[in-house]
């Protein structure tokens, strides 16, 4: 696929399409925009496949990407509706005001949502780093929670890159639930 060779994006498309509209009819709930979503993400795949670094398996990559692309559309959405007015109620404005706009600051309690969901997985996060064992936590808080490249975090701790790379993968074993590691329908063939 580095190579732009256009076979790739027919495999990409056949292997990760069906995944990547899942995952994103998961917080759309439209298929039209999950269709559009795998659009988006096949072609970011496709588009920014040398930015893909090769520390983690490429379904993760494309998992993050997909995710990345739900959540920047669902922020769009939210912001757009927010600064929607309806005519009606601009003209009755304008009229009980003497001619004047008020203006407003904008109704963010419907947002609420996204507090709840961040406590959530919050929470999520904190059983499981609490159930491993220290040897992989400190590498998952410095690497996934902190964002250090593995680079960084290897250094912080005084150990090499690979021996990082080691214990992140065995801390994704460790996850009860499976939190750690990918969610399920993208977990790598290749071992």
């Amino acid at each position: 696929m580095r190579a732009r060779d256009e076979s790739a994006i027919v495999d990409l498309d056949a292997a990760y399409r069906s995944r990547i509209q899942q995952l994103a009819l998961r917080y759309v709930k439209s298929p039209e925009d999950a269709e559009e979503v795998a659009q988006d993400v096949l072609l970011k795949v496709y588009l920014k496949i040398d930015a893909f670094r090769g520390d983690a398996a490429l379904s993760s990559w494309i998992y993050r990407i997909t995710f990345n692309t739900v959540m920047s559309r669902l922020r769009g959405q939210r912001m757009s509706q927010l600064h929607e007015v309806r005519e009606q109620d601009l003209l009755t404005d304008v009229e009980e005001n003497g001619g004047r706009v008020r203006r407003e600051p904008a109704d963010w309690s419907s947002l609420g949502d996204e507090a709840i969901m961040r406590a959530q997985l919050r929470a999520r996060l904190a059983v499981a780093l609490k159930d491993l064992p220290e040897i992989y936590r400190t590498p998952v808080i410095l690497r996934d929670l902190h964002g250090l490249t593995t680079e960084e975090a290897s250094s912080k701790l005084g150990i090499k890159e690979q021996t990082l790379k080691s214990r992140l993968h065995r801390a994704g074993s460790f996850s009860a639930n499976g939190w750690l590691s990918s969610p399920p329908g993208f977990r790598s063939t290749a071992r």
